[in-house]
C-alpha cells in the first residue's frame, strides 16, 4: 500500500510538473484575449460586436489548425515514450510539410469568405466593414498560426512544456505592445486589434519553430530522422486528425450557430455574449492546460506499453481538472461584475454579460471533466468516438435547446442551454474514460 501511495504521489508530481507550465500558458493566452477585449471594448460596443461577430469563425479555423497538428503530435508523444527519438524527429519533419500546406489552403479559403462572412452570420449591416477587415487580417496570419501550433504541440508532446509556455506568454506581451501601437498609437481601431495579434503571431511562430527544429533534444533536425513522407505516418495522422478536425468543426460550427441565433437580439446582446465567452475562458483554460499534460502523459505511457500508468495519469488529470475549474467557477461568480468593468465601458453590456456568465459557471466542474478526458483519450489515439459524442452533445442538446429558450428568455435562455449541455457532455466523457476501452487502441507508428 505504501508503494502504491508513493507511486501515486510521484504521478501527481509529474502531472503538476507538466500541467503548471501548460496552465500558465493557457492563462496567459486568456489574458491576451482580455487585453484585446478591453482595448477594443473601450472603443465602444460597436467594435466589440464587430469582432464578436466573426470570432466564432476564427475559432473554427484555429481548431482545424490544432487538429492537423494533433495528428502528428500524438505520434510524437508515443514515439518519445518508446524512446524512438529519431523516428519522432522524422514525424515532426513530416508534420511541418503537411501542416504548412494545410495552413496555406486555410488562408486562401478564409480570404475568399472574409467579405461575405458578416452578412452570412446575420450581423448588423453597420458591423460589416470592421468585421470583414478583422477577419481578412486574421486570414493572412493563418500560416504562422499553423506553424506555432505544429511546433508548440510537438514540443509539448515530447515532454517540453516549458518552452511553449514561455513563448505563449511572450505572445501576450507582444500582443499588448502591438495592440497599443496599432489601436491607439496609429488610431486603427478594429483593424489595429487584428494587426496587433497578427504581428505577435508571426514573431512567436518563428521562435517556436527555431526551438523545435534546432534546440529540442528529441525533435531537432540534427537528430537525423527522415522527413520523407511515409504512408504509415500520414495514415495514422489522418486517423487522429480527421475525427479531431470533425470535433472542432462541429463544436465551432455550433458556436457559429449560437452567434447566428444571438445576432438578431441586437448589438448589446451580441457584445455581451462575446465578452461573456471571453470572461468565461479564464475558468476553463486551466482545464485545457491539464488536458495538454494528459495527452502527453497518456501518449508516452501508451508508447512505453504501460496501460496501468496511462489510466492512472488520466484519472489524476481529470480529478485535478475538475477541482481547479470548480474553484475558478466559484471565483468567477463573485468577480464577474469587476471583470466586465475591465472589458467594456458600456454599463448595459456589462450587466447582461454578468447575468449570463453567472448562469454558466455552475457547469465548470463537468466542463473540466470533458476537456481533460478528451485530452487523455487523444493521447491514446481515441478521437473518433469523442468527436461523435461532442456532435450529439452540441447539436442535440445545446443548439436545439438554445433555439427554443432564446425565443422565451433572450440571451439568458441561450446560456442556460449552454450550462445544461456542458454538464451533459462532462458526464458522457467521464463514462467513456471509466470504461477503459480506449486503452486497447493501437496506432501503427
Amino acid at each position: 500500500m505504501k508503494l502504491l501511495t508513493k507511486e501515486k504521489k510521484a504521478a501527481v508530481r509529474q502531472v503538476m510538473y507538466l500541467s503548471i507550465p501548460a496552465i500558465l500558458a493557457e492563462i496567459s493566452s486568456i489574458i491576451m484575449q482580455y487585453i484585446d477585449a478591453a482595448m477594443v471594448g473601450h472603443i465602444g460596443a460597436h467594435a466589440t460586436a464587430a469582432i464578436g461577430l466573426v470570432s466564432t469563425t476564427t475559432w473554427l479555423i484555429g481548431g482545424l489548425c490544432i487538429s492537423s497538428a494533433t495528428g502528428f503530435s500524438v505520434q510524437i508523444a508515443q514515439l518519445c515514450g518508446a524512446k524512438r527519438y529519431e523516428d519522432a524527429s522524422g514525424v515532426f519533419k513530416q508534420a511541418l510539410k503537411c501542416c504548412m500546406v494545410f495552413g496555406l489552403l486555410l488562408m486562401g479559403a478564409a480570404l475568399a469568405v472574409s467579405r461575405p462572412l458578416p452578412s452570412l452570420l446575420r450581423g448588423d449591416r453597420a458591423l460589416y466593414d470592421d468585421a470583414s477587415a478583422y477577419f481578412f487580417i486574421f486570414a493572412l496570419a493563418l500560416p504562422f498560426e499553423q506553424l506555432r501550433y505544429v511546433c508548440g504541440s510537438a514540443l509539448q508532446c515530447s515532454g517540453n512544456m516549458k518552452t511553449p509556455s514561455i513563448l505563449n506568454t511572450l505572445l501576450c506581451v507582444l500582443d499588448v505592445l502591438f495592440n497599443t501601437l496599432f489601436i491607439f498609437g496609429l488610431d486603427m481601431g478594429v483593424k489595429g486589434a487584428a494587426l496587433g495579434t497578427a504581428a505577435s503571431e508571426v514573431c512567436i511562430s518563428l521562435l517556436m519553430f527555431f526551438f523545435a527544429a534546432f534546440k529540442s533534444d528529441t525533435l531537432s533536425f540534427r537528430i537525423g530522422g527522415s522527413g520523407r513522407l511515409t504512408g504509415s505516418c500520414l495514415k495514422t495522422a489522418l486517423r487522429i486528425a480527421i475525427p479531431s478536425a470533425f470535433e472542432h468543426t462541429i463544436m465551432c460550427a455550433a458556436y457559429v450557430a449560437t452567434t447566428y441565433i444571438a445576432a438578431p437580439l441586437g448589438t448589446v446582446s451580441l457584445a455581451a455574449n462575446s465578452l461573456a465567452v471571453t470572461a468565461e475562458s479564464l475558468c476553463y483554460m486551466p482545464g485545457y492546460g491539464i488536458g495538454s499534460a494528459a495527452t502527453t502523459l497518456v501518449g508516452q505511457s501508451i508508447g512505453a506499453g504501460d496501460k496501468a500508468k496511462a489510466k492512472s495519469y488520466a484519472n489524476i488529470c481529470v480529478i485535478m481538472g475538475m477541482l481547479i475549474m470548480a474553484v475558478s467557477g466559484i471565483i468567477m461568480f463573485f468577480i464577474s461584475p469587476f471583470v466586465f468593468t475591465l472589458l467594456t465601458s458600456s454599463a448595459e453590456v456589462a450587466a447582461l454579460g454578468t447575468l449570463v456568465l453567472r448562469i454558466e459557471v455552475f457547469a465548470e466542474p463537468l466542463y473540466g471533466a470533458s476537456i481533460v478526458c478528451a485530452g487523455a483519450l487523444r493521447g491514446a489515439g481515441d478521437t473518433l468516438l469523442p468527436s461523435i459524442m461532442s456532435l450529439i452533445s452540441m447539436w442535440g442538446v445545446r443548439i436545439t435547446s438554445s433555439v427554443f429558450l432564446v425565443r422565451i428568455m433572450g440571451l439568458k435562455g441561450m446560456w442556460i442551454a449552454m450550462c445544461g449541455e456542458l454538464c451533459f457532455r462532462g458526464i458522457i466523457f467521464l463514462i467513456r474514460l471509466m470504461r477503459g476501452k480506449w486503452l486497447d487502441i493501437k496506432l501503427k507508428i
